[in-house]
């Protein structure tokens, strides 16, 4: 997943998505870099449109937080923190697809 969240981040601020920039930020990290893993992440983001990939990923993990139903007050907040989970493993599974 820190691949995926390193070209994220590359797009995010305008950098260029290449070997070299997402290794870098692997690296400052602290993460084990796979080269192998990083040229296979390059090749599959060559005909992506991260930005459309990236809202359409956030509008699929927000649709379920709309259709929550009310709850007690401590229920609620723990039912939050699950959603919020759920959320981002959505997101992340959803972009994680588009790179995998």
């Amino acid at each position: 997943m820190e691949y995926v969240y390193a070209a994220m981040l590359l797009h995010t601020t305008g950098q260029e998505i290449n070997e070299g920039n997402v290794t870098k930020i692997l690296e400052a990290a602290g993460a084990e870099v796979d080269e192998a893993r990083v040229k296979a992440l390059i090749a599959a983001l060559e005909d992506v449109d991260i930005e459309e990939a990236m809202e359409k990923t956030a509008v699929a993990a927000a649709a379920p937080a709309a259709a929550a139903p009310a709850a007690a007050p401590a229920e609620e907040e723990e039912e939050e923190e699950e959603e919020e989970e759920e959320k981002e493993e959505e997101a992340a599974a959803g972009l994680g697809a588009l790179f995998g």
